[in-house]
């Protein structure tokens, strides 16, 4: 079957409709990959949708968490055309008449769902309205970025969410004991150099040498998932998740009255499958702090995590612990002399003249190397420079 002309026809405007419902679902496009999408089309034609569907992966999907939300947009699209046409008019549709029984991906779900809710929230005033595509205007993302989580409505709060996911978190690294050829380094490079002398006739024209290799830190992370961190939670899982993608050594524990460990939920490669993995793992969610008694779980079941003094350690939390002052004392000391550095990420850093007079948080204060605010877009942004700061001192 031979395709017609992309110009006068409709494939054209279908491909474009369906990456904007793409980039609407967070994968990462742009207007040079739908026109390769739109080749690739051309070239392989329309007889098997299955050949149709791979030939459009391979150009559409650069991140293997975006497959499975590619695959299951593509076969909603494909398969009903009503749902193209909606698509194409900017007004998806809600997952009605011939949805799949089966349940969707996040992700999936928000990039099909209206963009305007019927109600009281379709009465609200313009410059209220939350739009979830690709374009927003600057003044919309400056106000994103320094909006506290918890002042989030659902809406906003699955939009920061997905933004959270595309900020970097470069951690510091060290001198490992591997080397590996350079220009500089104490030791000579003798299999290099031998090499070397072979190809120029025996003269040793350059003397190659050895330097150590530079690997990230090892990363520990803590999450506090009480009530009070209820909003938090789920957004900083996230956005480590997505951060610290492809990281040799992470390990991640939620704690509230006990200590969870996240750390196979977080070997999943799609954020949204991670989300639900430690959702099903953590049985205290919203309740209340005892890190004293989760940090002893850790140093009597989980202590070869912490890899020869060289750990990073984050503790996201608010310090409103309901422990004994004294045992999280005895814990903190003891996590901060098997780690390199013990950092503090609190959300309650957004309150001017914030004091840590908690019982709980005065400990941590005391036993921090460093304590960063982590309540809105712009302060994780800042993030990866507090790090450096705190790996300096």
């Amino acid at each position: 079957m031979q395709l017609g002309d992309a110009r006068t026809g409709k494939l054209a405007d279908n491909i474009a409709g369906f990456g904007r419902t793409l980039r609407r679902a967070g994968v990462r496009l742009d207007s040079a990959r739908i026109a390769l999408a739109q080749q690739a089309a051309q070239l392989v034609g329309l007889e098997r949708k299955a050949d149709l569907g791979a030939a459009m992966e391979a150009v559409l999907v650069s991140r293997e968490q975006d497959r499975g939300v590619f695959r299951e947009l593509f076969e909603l699209y494909f398969r009903n055309p009503e749902i193209a046409n909606k698509l194409l008019a900017q007004m998806l549709p809600s997952a009605e008449g011939r949805a799949e029984p089966s349940p969707r991906r996040p992700r999936v779900n928000e990039a099909l769902s209206p963009p305007r809710a019927q109600g009281a929230d379709a009465r609200r005033k313009p410059d209220q309205e939350v739009d979830f595509d690709a374009a927003m205007t600057a003044s919309d993302l400056s106000l994103l970025k320094h909006a506290d989580f918890n002042a989030l409505g659902a809406a906003e709060y699955r939009l920061v969410e997905r933004l959270a996911r595309e900020i970097a978190l470069p951690v510091p690294g060290v001198a490992a004991r591997r080397t590996r050829p350079g220009a500089r380094g104490n030791h000579y490079h003798w299999a290099g150099i031998l090499r070397h002398a072979g190809r120029t006739g025996g003269e040793l024209v350059q003397l190659a040498r050895l330097q150590r290799r530079e690997e990230a830190l090892p990363l520990l992370v803590l999450v506090d998932v009480s009530g009070s961190m209820e909003r938090y939670a789920r957004l900083l899982l996230a956005f480590l998740h997505a951060a610290t993608r492809g990281h040799r050594r992470r390990d991640v524990f939620a704690f509230g009255t006990h200590l969870t460990d996240l750390t196979p939920a977080f070997r999943l490669a799609d954020t949204d499958d991670m989300l639900a993995a430690a959702s099903a793992a953590i049985t205290d969610f919203a309740g209340g702090t005892r890190l004293g008694a989760s940090l002893a779980s850790l140093r009597t079941g989980h202590a070869r995590r912490l890899v020869g003094r060289r750990t990073l350690v984050l503790v996201i939390s608010d310090g409103l612990d309901t422990g004994e002052p004294q045992d999280l004392a005895r814990e903190l000391s003891w996590l901060r002399l098997h780690s390199r550095r013990l950092l503090w990420l609190n959300p309650l850093l957004r309150f001017d003249g914030y004091a840590p007079t908690a019982r709980g948080a005065a400990v941590l204060h005391q036993q921090a190397h460093g304590m960063v605010a982590v309540h809105n877009l712009s302060k994780l942004e800042d993030l990866a420079a507090s790090l450096a700061a705190v790996m300096k001192t």
